[in-house]
């Protein structure tokens, strides 16, 4: 996973729950006019509809007593669910319905926004003109280090105004004593970087050489890097443990295990691999 941003902002926001919904379509033109009345617990007024917003409507299949948010920057319709007072207009209902409180106070109003994007998908809007439709261009090409450096930047001053904050990605590296000596180098200068992600690194290699060099170090990773990892080490499953992984995996597979079956698995996993013996299961099923 790469590093996101996650940022905050305000926006202005009508939300009510619809009381009724006139759409009108002219015989001359076949343009679509509207009006929909929305209310609160304390306040109930009457909107004006253009085409895009009743379009949003129909697709949003939005009647009567539904919650909504409508935001006033991008006229955008989002529908919250179903309000309580019509619970007993239908029999039955879906299991996707979902009923909410009647809104308070004021039908205008600002609420806080959170929008969660990685730094790649910033750099990309940003290297090209077309904007956010780069992301669905496919090959998005190189981007400049001039380019990051503003995104740098600015994240930073969204940071220190309290409007955005990083999330720190994951990054996993399996097999890493197959890096050399380069990689390493790389991953020394990218992890003091602020936005640096959490790196996982998983080895089976106990002492041996560093990939480029004539150098012993364990599990092939240079000491400057080891210095600054937390090692975890792990074990081998034991007898009892492979067995219990075996039948949650039969049970998956919709295999009835006997006894000695499952004791010849456990054997099997022990002595060659798990991977090995769970692969066994369903090649032993169909020929039995």
């Amino acid at each position: 996973m790469l590093a996101g941003v996650r940022i905050r902002e305000e926006a202005e926001i009508i939300e009510g729950e619809v009381v009724e919904i006139e759409i009108d379509k002219s015989v001359s033109s076949g343009a679509k006019t509207g009006k929909i009345s929305l209310k609160t617990t304390e306040m109930e007024t009457i909107y004006d509809l253009g085409a895009k917003m009743i379009e949003s409507i129909s697709k949003e299949k939005i009647m009567a007593g539904d919650i909504i948010t409508i935001d006033k920057a991008s006229g955008k319709i989002s529908k919250l669910g179903r309000s309580f007072a019509r619970s007993g207009d239908y029999d039955n209902v879906g299991p996707q319905t979902r009923f909410v409180q009647c809104p308070e106070g004021e039908l205008q109003k600002r609420k806080e926004v959170v929008h969660t994007v990685t730094l790649h998908e910033i750099d990309v809007i940003n290297s090209r003109s077309q904007g956010f439709m780069a992301l669905f261009a496919g090959d998005i090409g190189e981007i400049k280090p001039e380019v990051r450096e503003q995104i740098d930047q600015k994240v930073a001053e969204w940071r220190e105004e309290g409007r955005a904050e990083i999330v720190p990605g994951v990054l996993f590296i399996d097999e890493v004593h197959m890096l050399d000596i380069e990689c390493f180098s790389f991953l020394n200068r990218a992890l003091e970087s602020d936005q640096a992600p959490i790196v996982v690194m998983a080895t089976n290699r106990g002492i041996t050489k560093i990939r480029g060099t004539n150098n012993l170090s364990p599990h092939g990773i240079p000491i400057d890097l080891l210095d600054r990892s937390l090692i975890i080490s792990t074990k081998p499953y034991n007898d009892k443990e492979i067995s219990q992984i075996l039948e949650i995996r039969c049970q998956e597979e919709d295999v009835e295990l006997t006894e000695s079956a499952q004791k010849l698995l456990t054997k099997i996993g022990k002595e060659c691999s798990l991977r090995y013996a769970i692969h066994l299961i369903t090649t032993a099923n169909l020929v039995a």
